[in-house]
C-alpha cells in the first residue's frame, strides 16, 4: 500500500488543529488558579451546551418554529424532563429519552 504524503499532512493538520485546542486550556488553566467567580461561571457552560442542543431539536423543525402536532419530541421531552429532575441519572434520562422517541415514533407511524 503507498502512502500518499499530501492526504498523510492533511491528517496530521487535522489531527493537531483538533488537539491543541483540547490540550492547551487544559495545560493553562491547571497552572494558574481561578477565581471563585470564574469556577462559578465554568460549571454554567455544560448545562448551556446541552440546553442550547436540546431547544433546537425540540423547538425547530425543518427550519421553522415547530408545532405540538407536528413534532413528536415534544412529548418524549415530557417524561425526559421529569426523570432528569426526579433522579439526577444521565444514563437514565438518556434512556427514558431514547424509549420515549421510539415509542412515539412507532405509534405515529402505526397510525
Amino acid at each position: 500500500m503507498e502512502v500518499r504524503w499530501d492526504v498523510m499532512v492533511i491528517i496530521l493538520g487535522a489531527a493537531l488543529v483538533t488537539f491543541i485546542p483540547r490540550v492547551l486550556p487544559l495545560v493553562l488553566f491547571s497552572r494558574i488558579a481561578l477565581p471563585e467567580w470564574g469556577i462559578r461561571w465554568l460549571s454554567h457552560v455544560p448545562i448551556s451546551v446541552m440546553a442550547a442542543l436540546v431547544g433546537q431539536e425540540l423547538f425547530l423543525h425543518d427550519g421553522k418554529l415547530a408545532s405540538l402536532t407536528e413534532n413528536v419530541e415534544w412529548i418524549a421531552a415530557i417524561p425526559t424532563f421529569l426523570v432528569a429532575l426526579k433522579t439526577r441519572s444521565l444514563l437514565g434520562t438518556v434512556v427514558v429519552g431514547i424509549v420515549s422517541i421510539m415509542a412515539l415514533r412507532y405509534l405515529v407511524a402505526w397510525l
